[in-house]
């Protein structure tokens, strides 16, 4: 290979390795044990558990948890880099964190109690590891891990919880299954079992492979966004299409589907998924400061651009599509308000949070934000602007009453209008190109001359630039061009809301083909659209639902937000007969007509015929209204003008003239009247939810002693059960020691250091006189049996100089112990007592004795001149002196151990010997003289006497070490001549 086909080689990307974050608290340690009892040790996967513990105990989880699995478990250190198939533990009062693949360990800032360890883990995972993040929630008290799960699923990872029911403590899963993002709920048993196989599915089935090209692919995927647009009223189709081929191949992963078909027919089987899915194509990506560079440069030129321009008591009017939970619009609040108590400015600010997550809304409005939030908010602004609520921190009344919040979708939503500032950061990007014309569209309508539109860092203003000058092309900062206050009502398209339908049977659900009824539902459309009168369809309350044409003429929107309510956007001449003609068709459910009214349009008026309609079908429509506006031609009559030959009927139509005017102002100062007793009703009413915040705020403080309470029980129960798990090991150790102490039934003693008894085995109490109260007494103070005065020396001794010590002593019955005395030393290599055995020695030194004995008979018996034999009770040959093998003439080897009758040729059997023999072992009898005459093949023909006698054997206590011996002796005869 040459050098240049070298360079063309690229190299290979890192390979990310999923990792698995676990949060658990109280009753955690047995649903970890469940789950990685069954957990195989090579899955790939590396695993992080993050626990509530008590900072000042040390944690035993990583000898706990190695109980349960083979796989390596290790605490975390700083620096560590994860690596499959192994188990990394939390370490305690540290708060751990995941970047570039390694693990971070920080001092938490929180105050014990406090701490979200789990969400902070979870949201570094999710942002460093993105759809290779994984989360799993065990039993635990409290909401922690909620927030990580979002920010997980906000990246496209997994997420996964214990089912409540099988929990010591259910509220951190069910928090988290609450949020409607937790993808596999089960019991510890099975988390596993769904974890590998999900796992897998990522692995072998990337969201290419599952989202092909085919038509019928395509076809299917057409057909969940129009069901997803049917249920919830939101149109994903204008997104990218990446951006929705990647959460709907997760969903399918999730729920081991391999055809986008297939997931369709599972969509209509279980409606619920729609709403799951819903939730997953929504991104909530955000944070306070996000981006500080860009933040830096768009405060700066907030400040040059529009707040140094504006005079003090002016209004500043700021809209965030896409805010998600709030915290881009508390940070631009938290801005404004440093500027005004810095220039001694007083604006009216108004800041415009939408979003078309509602759950994200309804947490944005709350203004109450995790303890994760110091990692994103300075300290100093943390004092100005937040109050500390528990674990949490909530935004102080003045900013939070700067900002307004709303469900609102940008794409079929009307935009806000009169606007000094429009921050959009990252919503863009997920758009494509159609969506992202009809949002610039709309934002270059809603924003004032001069105003600033903040964009994201990858997004761009395309075909729009023309109307735009750039601040700052970097961080995407733009300065409107418009010159004219007031822009064409035209120039937007005005956008309408789809009416979710909820009760859409999915499964007669079907997209339309090339059919014939295509032709149909076509020329239907443009027959109304050509000839059917602008209309709005209204609910009871007057908020409108849906519009028909080109209702610019009749309705126009208010400053503020954009509530869709049709009694704020009538125009001027039909606001009194709108009221009254929806009030007679709610309360007589009957069509109602006004005629011949006149609405005021650009400074001219148009008169119209006024239409108010009940609707009873379908089902689902009942309770709307449907309002139409009809242009007419002006009346003839209206045309002609009065004769001046007519004075007493111009006299007459001044007088009506008059009078009209008089009840039109009566009229006005009724309503007038009215609109003052509405103002006091919300003074009332803003008193009665004064008085609710303040008992709604003494509910929290009693709800933060209690979680506080609760995580404090929590850690208690974690080292509870972690001494627990201690205690049994140390039970089950100390059976195993005194059931070894007692079976080798040696004397024991262990002492401390001050030679106090620590324990002793039952064998002791032969020797010392030790009953169970003698434990933590010094063993001087015990009478012993045992013969030895330096006893308690030599133990001091050995302490000291860390050495052993043995010593032969005996006790009062003459029992000989070999006493050895050795340090006691602990698992950290301290002498902290000793340890005295006593070993009985008595057989021993008795043997020693006949040792000595029998070596000094033997002396004796080879001297003996006439032969002899030692026999055994069976009569085997034990042993024979010196003068048995020279009168025999035979060997060592050929007697020792024989059989005395199996000697040579048998001549030593002879009955009569064997009966003096029995008699000799069992009745220890004696004979003398027994006659023997033999030809031996040696030494020729013999005659012999035989003596025998038998020797007692030696007993020592119990034991007997000699059952007896027998000696033979031989004395030859000699003839005489």
């Amino acid at each position: 290979m040459t050098n240049q086909d070298k360079s063309k080689i690229k190299p290979k990307e890192k390979v990310k390795i999923p990792v698995v974050g676990i949060g658990s608290s109280a009753g955690g340690l047995e649903a970890l044990g469940k789950m990685f009892s069954n957990m195989p040790i090579n899955t790939g996967l590396a695993f992080v558990l993050i626990q509530h513990l008590d900072p000042s105990h040390k944690s035993s989880m990583v000898e706990l948890l190695s109980r349960y699995t083979k796989m390596e478990v290790l605490e975390i250190q700083d620096g560590m880099g994860v690596q499959p198939n192994k188990l990394y533990v939390t370490p305690p009062n540290k708060s751990v964190g995941l970047i570039n693949g390694e693990l971070r360990l920080a001092v938490p800032k929180e105050p014990h109690g406090l701490r979200r360890p789990i969400d902070f883990f979870l949201q570094s995972l999710a942002d460093d590891l993105e759809e290779y993040s994984i989360g799993i929630i065990l039993s635990g008290f409290g909401t922690d891990g909620t927030m990580g799960i979002r920010a997980i699923k906000s990246m496209n990872g997994m997420v996964m919880a214990q089912d409540p029911n099988s929990a010591v403590s259910g509220s951190m899963p069910q928090s988290a299954i609450d949020t409607d993002l937790v993808d596999y709920i089960a019991t510890p048993e099975k988390l596993p079992e769904n974890l590998i196989s999900y796992v897998k599915r990522i692995s072998k089935k990337p969201p290419k492979k599952i989202i092909g090209k085919d038509e019928e692919t395509i076809t299917s995927l057409q057909k969940i966004l129009i069901l997803i647009r049917n249920r919830t009223g939101h149109d994903f189709s204008l997104y990218k299409e990446s951006t929705i081929n990647r959460r709907i191949a997760r969903r399918m992963n999730v729920h081991q589907i391999d055809k986008v078909p297939n997931y369709l027919q599972y969509i209509q089987k279980h409606p619920k998924e729609i709403h799951t899915l819903f939730k997953e194509l929504l991104i909530n990506v955000t944070s306070f400061f996000r981006d500080p560079e860009a933040f830096k440069s768009f405060k700066d030129n907030l400040i040059s651009e529009v707040l140094e321009k504006k005079s003090d008591g002016e209004r500043v009017r700021i809209w965030v599509p896409g805010c998600s939970t709030g915290e881009e619009v508390y940070s631009i609040c938290i801005i404004l308000q440093e500027y005004m108590d810095k220039e001694g400015k007083n604006f009216e600010i108004q800041v415009f949070g939408t979003d078309i997550d509602e759950d994200a809304i309804n947490i944005a409005r709350t203004a109450i934000y995790p303890s994760t939030i110091v990692s994103e908010v300075s300290e100093e602004r943390l004092t100005r602007f937040f109050i500390k609520k528990g674990d949490s921190y909530k935004v102080k009344k003045n900013i939070r009453e700067m900002a307004i919040f709303a469900p609102h979708d940008v794409l079929i939503n009307p935009p806000f209008s009169k606007l000094d500032i429009i921050s959009c950061r990252n919503v863009l990007i997920y758009m494509n190109k159609d969506a992202q014309r009809k949002i610039l569209s709309a934002f270059t309508y809603a924003i004032k001359p001069n105003g600033i539109l903040f964009l994201g860092p990858s997004e761009s203003i395309s075909d729009f630039v023309e109307s735009f000058n750039a601040l700052n092309n970097k961080w995407k900062i733009f300065k409107s061009k418009k010159t004219n206050e007031e822009p064409a009502r035209d120039f937007v398209q005005f956008p309408y809301a789809r009416l979710p339908q909820e009760h859409l049977n999915a499964e007669d659900f079907e997209i339309i083909g090339e059919t014939g009824r295509d032709i149909a539902k076509n020329v239907q459309k443009l027959l109304i659209e050509k000839y059917a009168p602008a209309t709005a369809i209204i609910n009871k309350d007057g908020k409108i639902v849906f519009i028909h044409g080109r209702v610019g003429k009749y309705l126009e929107f208010a400053e503020g937000v954009p509530n869709l309510s049709i009694f704020d956007m009538t125009r001027e001449g039909i606001k009194f007969e709108l009221n009254s003609a929806i009030n007679e068709a709610i309360l007589k459910n009957k069509d109602v007509t006004y005629r011949n009214l006149e609405v005021k349009t650009n400074g001219e008026y148009q008169p119209i015929d006024l239409i108010v309609k009940s609707i009873d079908q379908p089902k689902y429509m009942e309770g709307f209204l449907m309002v139409t506006f009809k242009d007419i031609e002006p009346s003839e009559d209206v045309k002609e003008q009065i004769p001046k030959s007519a004075p007493k009927k111009e006299k007459r139509i001044r007088e009506l003239e008059e009078e009209l005017r008089i009840t039109k102002e009566r009229l006005h100062t009724t309503i007038e009247e009215l609109e003052t007793s509405n103002e006091e009703l919300k003074s009332a009413n803003e008193e009665l939810q004064s008085m609710n915040e303040e008992l709604q705020s003494t509910n929290e403080e009693l709800e933060t002693s209690k979680e506080e309470l609760q995580s404090l029980n929590e850690e208690l129960l974690t080292v509870n059960t972690e001494l627990q798990n201690k205690v049994d090991q140390l039970s089950e150790v100390n059976d195993d020691m005194n059931n070894l102490l007692n079976s080798i039934e040696v004397p024991t003693i262990f002492v401390d250091k001050s030679i106090k008894i620590k324990r002793y085995t039952k064998e002791t109490t032969k020797l010392i006189n030790l009953i169970p109260s003698d434990v933590g007494r010094p063993l001087k103070d015990i009478v012993s049996n045992v013969e030895y005065d330096d006893m308690i020396s030599d133990i001091k001794e050995v302490m000291d100089r860390v050495i052993y010590k043995e010593k032969e002593v005996h006790t009062k019955g003459g029992t000989w112990y070999l006493v050895r005395i050795i340090p006691y030393k602990t698992t950290e290599n301290i002498i902290d007592g000793a340890v005295i055995t006593f070993t009985d020695i008595t057989g021993q030194r008795e043997l020693s004795k006949l040792s000595n004995q029998l070596n000094y008979v033997i002396g004796i018996v080879d001297t003996v001149r006439e032969p002899l034999i030692v026999l055994d009770e069976e009569l085997k040959i034990i042993s024979a002196n010196k003068s048995f093998y020279d009168k025999f003439e035979v060997e060592e080897k050929e007697t020792a151990g024989k059989l005395l009758y199996n000697l040579g040729d048998n001549q030593w059997d002879i009955p009569k010997l064997r009966d003096l023999l029995d008699k000799v072992i069992n009745t220890n009898q004696k004979f003398e003289n027994f006659q023997v005459e033999h030809d031996f093949p040696k030494i020729g023909y013999k005659k012999m006497l035989l003596n025998a006698r038998k020797i007692p054997g030696k007993q020592i206590g119990q034991k007997i070490l000699d059952k007896g011996l027998i000696l033979l002796a031989i004395e030859e005869i000699t003839d005489k001549k």
